[in-house]
């Protein structure tokens, strides 16, 4: 292998952090493990400390700026601290902070209007509920399709994520991510389609209906043949940028819908432009999903999510008394409009795929040199690197790949990792993201990944 490349550096930016003068990490950290759950976890051996944010870098306690490849699990879509969301939020904040939708307000009306024209005009997804998390809007959406359908049984996919609710936990088709509690009952989950890891590989051009017969199986075989719904994310988040076949949903879909079902598609991770193709990760697939959930990237940031349905399915709700307090406020409103104002006025989409082409190019180019990249996927820039010991035997370099993103993190790039073994890097940056950024990003891997190579 060739000598190893120079350290990179990031490229110039106009911002000088604000001077910090709070609690120092380790007061933070001992706080937190005094105080807060144990539950939450910290992404460093040495917890990184985050005070600023500008676009798409983040800055520590320290002053030291990070690229962030991440984007804060995709939830920051159009920059951290975008100049005009935070104007939008701003000057909600100083009129009204809160009124429950039992009073009136423009906010939630106008963003409801501009949230539903993103979709495609025939597909009637064109009433929206207001929820706070994605976890609230997938826990919607079985609830809607189970009051619509009259029947019980979901299916989800295997290494899908859907939330952190106890609902919600049962959709997500892997252990290390809930617990094994009540709420799993009605849940089936089946084969993923992963042409790099499953029977059917990327060189089978039927490998989606292949894997679509599965979802088949399990209707006929798993559940009473009538099901309330199916879910799944066009490309999985968390499970590791996996992206649905060419022709699996489609045929899915149909099998779905015979079965009395409805069909949800989860654009937490893939909608808003990210995946640079559409808007809608589904829209990728050519396929029309009966019921949509988002949360994440819709306020870049805040706290703000929806499910979005048909006139008819959302009409099962009214039976009920059914509200959401503090869902579809007016300042989470005000800034998921102005967020979208920003994607659809600066073209972010179109941004998105062009700097996504660069980005994927120049990983598969790394490829070539670096043995433990073991597969490049994803659109746009929703993307992961699957790095393996072998290729052949696809051994999960798990170890390695911890390596890659702690050494990343020193040279200022924040990566993600996911996928069922925890040995692929996810690079979903805000959509703002540089040429010269992708440049120092590349730079980073081609550094550490050699590094790896050599331990």
């Amino acid at each position: 292998m060739a000598d190893a490349p120079t350290v990179p550096t990031l490229p110039p930016y106009p911002i000088t952090p604000a001077p910090y003068t709070g609690p120092s990490k380790d007061e933070v950290l001992a706080l937190r493990r005094e105080y807060l759950t144990p539950a939450l976890i910290t992404m460093y051996r040495d917890p990184l400390m985050i005070v600023q944010g500008s676009m798409q870098y983040l800055f520590d306690e320290k002053g030291k700026r990070y690229l962030d490849a991440f984007a804060g699990i995709v939830s920051v879509s159009v920059g951290h601290c975008h100049p005009r969301v935070i104007a939008a939020v701003r000057e909600q904040n100083e009129l009204l902070q809160h009124t429950t939708t039992i009073y009136l307000h423009p906010n939630i009306a106008c963003f409801g209007q501009k949230l539903a024209a993103t979709f495609p005009k025939s597909s009637g997804l064109d009433v929206v509920y207001f929820v706070n998390s994605g976890s609230e809007a997938n826990d919607m959406a079985m609830l809607m399709a189970r009051a619509y359908t009259g029947n019980f049984d979901v299916i989800a996919l295997r290494n899908g994520y859907h939330g952190g609710s106890q609902s919600t936990m049962a959709l997500t088709g892997n252990s290390h991510w809930k617990f094994n509690t009540p709420h799993n009952i009605g849940v089936q989950h089946a084969v993923l389609p992963d042409r790099y890891r499953g029977p059917y590989g990327y060189d089978d051009p039927e490998a989606g209906s292949k894997y679509a017969r599965e979802v088949l199986n399990l209707i006929q075989h798993g559940t009473s043949g009538k099901i309330a719904g199916f879910i799944a994310e066009p490309a999985q988040g968390v499970g590791g940028v996996v992206e649905m076949p060419p022709g699996y949903l489609p045929q899915v879909y149909e099998y779905v819908r015979a079965a009395g079902g409805l069909c949800i598609s989860d654009e937490v991770q893939t909608g808003f432009g990210r995946t640079g193709d559409a808007f809608w990760g589904f829209e990728n697939h050519g396929v029309v999903p009966d019921i949509v959930t988002m949360a994440k990237g819709i306020g870049n940031g805040c706290p703000l999510a929806a499910c979005v349905t048909r006139s008819e399915i959302a009409q099962v709700l009214s039976t009920r008394v059914h509200f959401n307090t503090f869902g579809g406020n007016p300042v989470s409103c005000a800034q998921g409009m102005a967020t979208l104002d920003v994607l659809l006025e600066d073209q972010v989409q179109a941004h998105a795929k062009a700097i996504g082409t660069r980005l994927l190019d120049g990983l598969r180019q790394l490829q070539k040199s670096h043995r433990l990249i073991g597969d490049v996927r994803g659109r746009g820039l929703m993307v992961g690197v699957e790095l393996v010991r072998d290729r052949n035997s696809r051994e999960p370099a798990s170890t390695e790949t911890v390596a890659v993103v702690e050494r990343a993190r020193e040279l200022g790039l924040l990566l993600g990792k996911g996928g069922y073994f925890g040995n692929v890097l996810r690079i979903k940056p805000p959509m703002c993201i540089t040429a010269a950024d992708v440049d120092f990003l590349l730079g980073v891997l081609d550094l550490t990944l050699a590094e790896a190579e050599r331990a």
